[in-house]
């Protein structure tokens, strides 16, 4: 099994992890009313999902 002849140093090892970091959720707008939206999800707001309505949603005014 391969041993390395020297330590890594702490500058080294985390300049190799620098591109080890998390993304942010993408989003896209609602084509019914403009709501952020994860893709491929139905919109919480209106209750649509590819311009068709998919969940009922009662006005609450």
């Amino acid at each position: 099994m391969a041993v390395p002849f020297r330590k890594v140093s702490k500058t080294r090892k985390r300049k190799r992890r620098t591109h080890y970091k998390i993304s942010g959720n993408a989003t896209t707008k609602c084509p019914k009313c403009g709501a952020d939206v994860r893709p491929h999800r139905v919109c919480m707001e209106c209750g649509s999902y590819k311009n068709k309505e998919v969940i009922k949603k009662e006005d609450e005014k």
